[in-house]
């Protein structure tokens, strides 16, 4: 029998939004069940219902009595998956229709269908009566959670931090995020790898002016991409791609990349800087550390990887020897690439920020020890919360008198670089450069 997609997105949505699962580690498990152009729709569907879960989950509410609960839950699901469709794909309605409803075979919820039927039936008519009278609901009618699709309290966090930009930074989250090359220069410059580029037809908007990082006119297969399994080129967002370039490494550095998984920033770092004495990257999870692995291999460098808490002692995984720079990826938020992780809206909630900031003080503290000298830390994350960023780098230089931070933006009162989501077409991304005085 052939696999119905909406009911496999109706699982995957249900796992992420009532059972707290990550969508990095649902979809796959979805995905590995169809074939061809079933994996783009599937994704698309996923990404959608949680891009525009509290818009979608009022249209619901229109149409039926009381929410579906219990065993019956992922069903509710599976009308977000409809209702979806008929909104925001290309999908003839009668389509979406006869699919949606044909999933209740699989999740076993046959004597739901003419409720799920009519729902759909329902916005149809809706949308088309709205079309007709123009008389959409304007945003400012609704609810802020439901015209911007974010919950609350980060709304107002981000209201707080971006009192002129918030909306800008709310409609940014909503967007497909672009694709980003990262030239391996350890065999093409920047512009011979653009004229590779030509010759295939692969088609680019912009080169970033300090990093290099391209931006391709639209997503394509990494398989496609000029001598990517020859390590030519990776997938890296052009906001990631600053580190490397502002941690400035030097010959002969000893370098420590901590938190370092998936190992993206540690690659680009042996690419940008090939004469350093030794790369080691640490992270918490050794399961994520394979991906690290992964990733040296095909790009053919070398670093040592070690499974390791940064938070905790060094003693047991350091050799004793201080490094010349540190490049401290913290653990955050990922308030900032929430265009590419929907499911962080409403994985995370407002109380762990709180936490995230004292593990964050913790790990920088500790990190800090290991650093030489005249050497050079440079504090980054995926957050676009000043608690995570700004605040935290002030918090640490009034508190370590060893601690200079080193300005990065064309603003001297600026706390590090903070970059919002979609500036120059990057990811939310902050870095705070520090020098520790002699």
């Amino acid at each position: 029998m052939a696999v119905n997609l909406r009911a496999l997105a109706a699982r995957c949505t249900f796992a992420v939004v009532d059972k707290g699962r990550s969508l990095a580690d649902e979809l796959p498990q979805q995905l590995a069940k169809v074939e061809g152009k079933d994996k783009g729709l599937l994704q698309e569907l996923c990404y959608g219902v949680l891009r525009h879960l509290p818009e979608l989950e009022y249209d619901v509410r229109e149409f039926i009595k009381k929410p579906l609960t219990g065993k019956q839950r992922v069903s509710h699901f599976l009308m977000l998956v409809g209702v979806y469709q008929i909104k925001y794909t290309r999908i003839p309605d009668h389509a979406a229709f006869n699919e949606t409803v044909s999933a209740c075979k699989p999740l076993k919820c046959d004597h739901l269908k003419g409720l799920i039927n009519g729902v759909l039936r329902n916005l149809q008519r809706q949308q088309a009566a709205k079309e007709s009278e123009g008389s959409e609901v304007s945003p400012t009618e609704l609810p802020d959670a439901i015209a911007f699709n974010h919950p609350s309290w980060f709304i107002k966090k981000v209201q707080l931090a971006y009192p002129e930009k918030w909306q800008d930074v709310l409609n940014a989250n909503m967007q497909r995020p672009p694709m980003w090359l990262r030239v391996n220069q350890l065999h093409h410059n920047i512009d011979e790898y653009l004229a590779l580029l030509a010759n295939e037809n692969i088609e680019f908007l912009l080169v970033d002016a300090k990093s290099g990082a391209i931006q391709l006119s639209e997503a394509i297969d990494v398989n496609k991409l000029p001598g990517f399994q020859q390590g030519w080129v990776s997938i890296q967002d052009g906001a990631a791609q600053q580190a490397a370039r502002l941690l400035d490494c030097q010959p002969n550095d000893n370098v420590l990349d901590c938190c370092a998984a998936p190992g993206g920033k540690t690659c680009h770092i042996l690419e940008y800087s090939p004469k350093i004495k030794a790369m080691t990257a640490i992270d918490i999870e050794a399961s994520r550390l394979e991906r690290v692995e992964e990733n040296l291999q095909r790009l053919n460098l070398t670093a040592k990887v070690i499974a390791a808490d940064a938070a905790a002692p060094a003693e047991k995984w350091w050799d004793g020897e201080l490094f010349d720079r540190i490049l401290l990826d913290a653990p955050c938020s990922g308030t900032g690439v929430i265009r590419r992780h929907p499911d962080i809206k409403w994985l995370r909630k407002g109380q762990d920020i709180a936490a995230l900031g004292e593990l964050q003080q913790d790990i920088l503290k500790n990190i800090w020890s290991l650093l030489k000298p005249g050497g050079t830390l440079l504090y980054a994350t995926c957050s676009i919360l000043p608690e995570e960023n700004s605040q935290q780098v002030q918090h640490f230089i009034e508190k370590n008198s060893d601690a200079e931070l080193v300005g990065i933006t064309d603003n001297a009162t600026d706390i590090g670089w903070q970059i919002l989501p979609n500036n120059n077409s990057m990811d939310g991304f902050y870095y705070a450069k520090l020098v520790k005085k002699h």
